[in-house]
C-alpha cells in the first residue's frame, strides 16, 4: 500500500468524524438515530473504491472502539458498539466495501454524466442502504429484543433520508472523480 493510499484512508476516516459534528436526530420509536455518518461510507466507497473505502471505515470504527468521541453526538467506546446502533456502525465497513465494489464496476471510460451519476447512485444505494440495513437491522433486533419485522417497519422512516444521502454522495463522488479520478474505470 502506498503512502497516498494511507493518506486517503485517514482523510476519509476524518471526513466521517466531521460528518458526526451534525447532531443525531432521535425518532423515539427505534433506538437508532438519524446521522450524516452513514453517508461517509457511501462517499468513501464511491470515491476511494472497495478496499480503501472499507479500510477508511475500519479505521473510523477502531477510533470509536478506542473511545474517541467521533460519533454523532460526541459518542464513542465499546459500549456504543455493543448497543443497538453497533450493527450499523460496524456495517459501515461492509457498506463502504460494497459501494466501492459496485462503483468500480459501474464506472466506464467515456460514460456520460447522467449515466455515471446513476451508476454511482445505484452503488451508494445498494451499499449504503441495502447492505447497511442487512447488517444493522438484525443487530438492533437482537440487542433490543425487538422482532425483526418491527425493526424493519420502524426503519422505513429512514429510507427517504438515506436516498437523499445516496444522491448527495453520488453527486459529490461524480464531482470529485471528474476533477481527481481515484477510481480506475474497468473495461466492459
Amino acid at each position: 500500500m502506498k503512502t497516498r493510499d494511507l493518506v486517503l484512508i485517514a482523510l476519509f476516516a476524518a471526513l466521517v468524524a466531521v460528518l458526526g459534528l451534525a447532531p443525531p436526530i432521535m425518532l423515539g420509536f427505534i433506538p437508532v438515530p438519524i446521522t450524516l455518518q452513514s453517508m461517509g461510507a457511501m462517499l468513501a466507497g464511491s470515491i476511494l473504491g472497495a478496499k480503501r473505502g472499507a479500510l477508511a471505515l475500519l479505521l473510523f470504527v477502531l477510533l470509536v472502539a478506542a473511545g474517541l468521541p467521533v460519533l454523532s453526538g460526541g459518542r464513542g467506546g465499546l459500549a456504543i458498539l455493543a448497543g443497538p446502533t453497533g450493527g450499523f456502525i460496524l456495517g459501515w465497513i461492509l457498506a463502504a466495501w460494497v459501494t466501492g465494489y459496485l462503483a468500480e464496476r459501474a464506472i466506464r471510460e467515456g460514460q456520460g454524466d447522467f449515466a455515471r451519476i446513476a451508476a454511482l447512485f445505484g452503488a451508494c444505494a445498494a451499499g449504503g442502504i441495502i447492505t447497511l440495513y442487512a447488517v444493522g437491522m438484525p443487530w438492533v433486533a437482537a440487542v433490543a429484543g425487538t422482532p425483526l419485522s418491527a425493526v424493519a417497519y420502524g426503519s422505513l422512516a429512514f429510507i427517504p433520508g438515506d436516498l437523499l444521502k445516496a444522491l448527495a454522495a453520488a453527486l459529490a463522488a461524480r464531482a470529485v472523480l471528474a476533477g481527481y479520478p481515484l477510481l480506475t474505470p474497468r473495461a466492459p
